[in-house]
């Protein structure tokens, strides 16, 4: 994907003197207090920033937090923590602005932040006045925000759109990377794992994927309504009996390139959704009316766990059962630590799946984490994202 990046003006010099407008993606959690939770967005931003101030930019940082009501500003949507938070991590004062949108006073070297972006009248529709003040601001526009990737918007797509240089940033750049290497010039074969409650939500994803992968294994109550497709009976599990046709298609795509779903042969089941439900390993055949079914089991675990270690590439999104209760986290764990040892290269994504990869700890085995979580569900939809698309004009423009 040939886009222009930060990084390479930054080497040539080009970024010296210059004002940078850096979108980042700054949407952090906090609690009633407003005290931020997890920080892991805010750290994500500060390479991009130090590059910009060691290259002796004056940099403009915005992002949007939560979804505040455009031109109505409550205490509750500052980016004010966010502030007080970099600042830590940067070592020097971070200044918040509001009001910024018709002139922002910053000196090369030096750093502010800018309110809320979604605050601006405009913004969510990429409104053209609104996108021209913003690129107006800048000599160069920095889009780091992968998050966001997947919206057109006035801070991500209209500014890029009318800025004198548009790039991306060297967080945005890393995700077009890893995802080009696993989708586009995957080594293979090719496995993703794509679980969720519905198959509503990813059926597109399943569809789009049947195209390209070598194997797609789902989890969770996608896998359900796969069992259902396949003739088992799952009991009162979560399904979608009326998407069982679409699964089918899947099924049978896939087994018309000689790629396959493999659909589970035991499973872990109880009769209640409780952490402390006594689990029963069964075989999928096995199945009572009465069981819901919460994890892959043992047998199908170790199966799917020998396939990742051999796969050439693997994509992750979504964990196999109800991961958050230990009774019925093997499965997942299982995945989890086969990925981990497999030499292939991995790109994760989606908020569960970064929380199970927390838990077990293997930050540091998987090839690429994504930031995003809309827009990397998107890509794996076979979209182009609008900031990709945006990027790529101007880069061919500036050639």
């Amino acid at each position: 994907m040939n886009v222009l990046r930060f990084s390479d003006l930054c080497d040539q010099g080009r970024a010296r003197g210059q004002r940078v407008f850096i979108r980042a993606d700054l949407n952090v959690p906090q609690d009633d207090a407003g005290n931020i939770t997890e920080d892991t967005r805010i750290r994500a931003s500060i390479p991009c920033i130090q590059m910009a101030l060691d290259a002796g930019a004056a940099v403009m940082v915005t992002s949007h937090l939560g979804r505040p009501t455009e031109g109505a500003f409550k205490p509750e949507d500052s980016l004010a923590p966010v502030a007080k938070r970099m600042a830590e991590l940067l070592g020097r004062p971070v200044p918040l602005k509001a009001d910024w949108v018709d002139g922002v006073d910053v000196q090369p070297g030096e750093m502010v932040l800018l309110e809320n972006c979604r605050l601006n009248k405009g913004e969510k529709k990429n409104d053209e006045a609104l996108a021209r003040k913003l690129a107006s601001l800048c000599d160069i526009f920095v889009h780091d925000a992968f998050g966001t990737a997947h919206r057109a918007e006035a801070s991500t797509y209209g500014i890029a759109q009318y800025a004198k240089t548009a790039c991306a940033g060297p967080l945005l750049a890393a995700e077009i990377d890893a995802i080009t290497k696993a989708l586009a010039q995957p080594k293979r074969p090719l496995a993703a794992i794509v679980a969720g409650s519905k198959v509503s939500t990813k059926l597109t994803i399943l569809q789009s994927l049947a195209r390209n992968v070598d194997q797609l294994i789902v989890g969770g109550g996608i896998a359900n309504t796969f069992m259902l497709a396949a003739g088992l009976s799952i009991g009162k599990s979560l399904a979608e009996a009326d998407l069982v046709g679409e699964a089918k298609a899947v099924i049978a795509a896939m087994k018309a390139r000689g790629a396959e779903v493999p659909i589970p042969t035991d499973v872990v089941v109880a009769k209640s959704f409780a952490a402390d439900a006594p689990a029963t390993v069964k075989a999928a055949a096995d199945v009572d009316d009465d069981d819901l079914i919460l994890d892959i089991g043992p047998d199908t675990a170790k199966r799917l766990a020998d396939q990742l270690k051999s796969a050439g590439t693997i994509v992750w999104n979504g964990p196999v059962g109800v991961f958050e209760f230990d009774a019925f986290a093997h499965g997942t764990e299982t995945i989890a630590r086969a990925i981990a040892e497999s030499p292939a290269f991995s790109i994760a994504g989606g908020g569960d799946t970064l929380a199970a990869i927390h838990k077990y700890g293997i930050e540091d085995k998987v090839g690429y984490i994504s930031t995003g979580g809309g827009a990397f569900l998107e890509v794996l939809e076979g979209r182009t994202l609008p900031a990709f698309e945006i990027l790529q004009k101007r880069a061919a423009q500036a050639n």
